[in-house]
């Protein structure tokens, strides 16, 4: 079987506000910074590899002069939001040992990707992925599940994906991967049990 990881929520925690909450004492300023960034064009643009966080600093503080500080503490300090999730990164090497394939697909920022990478050896186990900021191109578009099958010739029917978000796990089945909607590692030890 080939196993298929989101990495936000499935194998890295991806928490905004509490991570703005640690950096910053005020609730008011936390949801709008919250929606600011998090919820901008910037981000988006981010994810799918068109802008470069330096340049999406830039443009939030012309947008937000005021928040200005603020925007650029959280910009220069993203990499701090994301730290493994024990409980699923435990379950790789057992998912390798039994003979199965580790794979990635997510929507994720170039810097981001580049930072887990070289900072999380357990990545080492996977034999590759598809990401958003590399092919331009967000889940749940169909034309990104695709693409993860075609690169590494995968079947569809010998896959199956786990991810956060209720419409990615759609999107993956329609394109015939089976796929779980992920809220903890026991949906990844419940289904190599069946």
């Amino acid at each position: 079987m080939n196993y298929i990881f989101d990495i936000g929520n499935v194998l890295v925690s991806y928490k905004p506000v509490p991570f703005l909450k640690s950096l910053f004492t005020d609730d008011l300023l936390v949801d709008r910074l919250y929606k600011t960034i998090y919820c901008s064009a910037e981000w988006v643009y981010m994810d799918l590899g068109f802008l470069a966080r330096v340049d999406a600093a830039e443009k939030l503080c012309t947008r937000e002069p005021e928040l200005e500080k603020e925007i650029r503490r959280v910009m220069e300090n993203l990499d701090c939001m994301f730290t493994p999730l024990d409980g699923t990164v435990e379950l790789l090497p057992g998912l390798l040992e039994s003979g199965n394939r580790l794979f990635l697909l997510s929507n994720i920022h170039s810097e981001i990707r580049d930072y887990l990478l070289r900072e999380h050896r357990f990545f080492d186990m996977f034999s590759g992925g598809v990401f958003s900021c590399d092919v331009n191109i967000l889940k749940p578009s169909p034309d990104i599940y695709r693409l993860l099958l075609d690169n590494f010739s995968l079947s569809a029917g010998e896959c199956v994906f786990f991810d956060d978000f209720k419409d990615n796990v759609e999107a993956a089945i329609k394109v015939g991967i089976k796929s779980v909607l992920f809220s903890g590692a026991h949906c990844i030890t419940g289904y190599a049990a069946q």
